[in-house]
């Protein structure tokens, strides 16, 4: 059975930020982004207007799938941790719960140390966060539910509309 479509709801999306927010001061970084698999920004904090968002989450998705390409070569299943050391600036990019991309960007007012001791802690509770969202569109796709506002419009219904 293909894995529920995640829906993120208000109370959750909250949490996501209060994490990421937390994490950005405790790791002392200068942005945080947190990015889906298919390279969709879902939250960003800190600096976040000197970025083009769209396609840091774009290329960030697509590193993690070319460093998957090479985990898979060598016999690993992925590096869930990835680090790029630049003259100012540096980025930390994990993968989280194996569903989101977590990316933070600092430089040399902290260290790669603090950066992942703090990474580790935040991503176990993104981790809960994003279970529970999986669980909630598990229970929603058993009962039938959902929040879409015209699921129940078939075909037929259209096309009465416009006949």
């Amino acid at each position: 059975m293909a894995s529920p479509q995640m829906v993120m709801y208000d109370e959750e999306f909250k949490q996501i930020n209060a994490v990421i927010d937390k994490l950005l001061r405790d790791a002392n970084a200068k942005v945080i982004f947190l990015v889906d698999k298919n390279g969709q920004l879902i939250s960003g904090v800190g600096e976040v207007e000197r970025f083009d968002t769209t396609s840091l989450a774009s290329l960030t998705a697509g590193n993690i799938a070319a460093t998957g390409g090479l985990a898979k070569l060598i016999g690993e299943k992925e590096f869930s941790i990835l680090f790029h050391e630049g003259e100012k600036d540096n980025l930390h990019i994990s993968i989280v719960g194996g569903r989101v991309i977590l990316v933070v960007l600092f430089d040399s007012r902290s260290s790669l140390g603090l950066v992942r001791l703090r990474v580790k802690k935040a991503s176990d509770e993104l981790t809960v966060i994003f279970d529970s969202l999986m669980q909630k569109a598990e229970e929603k796709e058993k009962s039938g539910a959902t929040d879409f506002p015209f699921a129940e419009i078939t075909d037929d219904d259209i096309d009465n509309l416009f006949s």
